[in-house]
């Protein structure tokens, strides 16, 4: 992470509440010591939980917020008390350049809202989008797109996805040339709704993009490690999202039980325990934890609310990466680029 910077956590925000969020932070911080951090929360509640964690008290400041953002409240209402909340401030932080990215995992309707709002959009972009990285039999992870921020698209909203996606890979993934695909439900160029027979045409015709454009992709094919981005809706991309962390626990769950079934299958789990436990770990969300706003002003990333220790700690590095390599600016010079020679 650049000398300076500063990443501001909602401190309040999640299902696990603030002890899980700052034991988070706290690992982050142990695994990276050059990280410092911004809590943003209710002051008195914060101070308390860091008297078990010195070492992150050294690397931190407080930021008073006296309200959260709950649960089930509407982005509208999210957005009118943002200079109180937890996850406002947090992104406001962004805004006003103390803070280099923020991470929450609160309401995910309501920081997109908020995030938009305060940060706006980057020149050339009518939308953000929600991109994750998820696991794969390929030499790397995936990154998906859009998770859920943008449930209808145009072919321009998803031309805009597939170059933010790309840009990210190969922040993410250092790749040079990131194989893109559209989400569709076949792979002949007749299938799939107007959209996104659109979006594949203009980017056929769009050779210069920093990316390889391999057509489309089904959700059967999403793990193979056939592609490097997968581009979709936010409708489309969140049901694919939640399938396949449902699928994970599913196998995870079954192992368990046949496991579990006899005194022979006991025996068996003990000799085949370090595959099962690599298995664990590649199935566990917590492990690909860390979902990036991309296309605003600024970095924002979203922690899953039921994320445990391991889970927010990984989605603070994701942030701390993507502010190391510089991710808004990677993403605005290649839409420079594209505006230049279509102009």
């Amino acid at each position: 992470m650049a000398d300076g910077s500063w990443i501001a956590i909602d401190a309040m925000g999640g299902d696990e509440g603030l002890a899980t969020m700052l034991a988070g932070v706290a690992h982050a911080r142990h695994r990276h010591p050059a990280m410092r951090f911004l809590l943003v929360g209710d002051e008195t509640a914060i101070r308390t939980g860091l008297a078990t964690h010195p070492n992150l008290s050294a690397a931190s400041e407080i930021v008073h917020a006296p309200e959260v953002v709950g649960s089930s409240d509407k982005p509208s209402q999210a957005i009118r008390r943002s200079k109180t909340t937890s996850m406002g401030v947090a992104i406001n932080l962004v805004k006003q350049g103390r803070a280099a990215a923020a991470v929450s995992a609160g309401n995910t309707g309501a920081l997109m809202a908020m995030a938009k709002v305060s940060l706006r959009t980057m020149p050339g972009i009518d939308r953000p989008a929600l991109a994750a990285l998820l696991p794969s039999l390929g030499e790397n992870d995936l990154v998906m797109l859009d998770l859920g921020a943008n449930a209808e698209c145009d072919a321009r909203n998803l031309v805009q996805f597939a170059v933010m996606g790309a840009a990210y890979a190969r922040t993410a993934l250092d790749l040079e040339l990131p194989r893109v695909a559209l989400l569709n439900i076949g792979t002949e160029d007749s299938k799939g709704i107007d959209s996104v027979r659109e979006a594949a045409a203009m980017l056929r015709s769009s050779p210069h993009l920093p990316m390889a454009f391999t057509g489309y992709i089904e959700g059967d094919r999403l793990s193979r490690g056939q592609v490097d981005v997968v581009v979709c809706d936010g409708f489309s991309g969140n049901i694919a999202l939640k399938t396949a962390e449902g699928t994970a626990r599913f196998v995870a769950d079954l192992l368990k039980r046949a496991f579990r079934s006899s005194v022979r299958s006991k025996i068996g789990f003990l000799i085949s325990r370090p595959a099962t436990e690599l298995l664990r770990h590649h199935l566990d969300p917590n492990n690909h934890n860390g979902a990036v706003f991309l296309g605003l002003n600024g970095l924002v990333v979203k922690s899953h609310g039921s994320a445990n220790e391991a889970g927010v700690s990984n989605a603070i590095q994701v942030a701390a990466k993507m502010v190391r390599d510089d991710l808004t600016r990677r993403i605005a010079s290649d839409l420079a680029g594209i505006e230049a020679r279509a102009a």
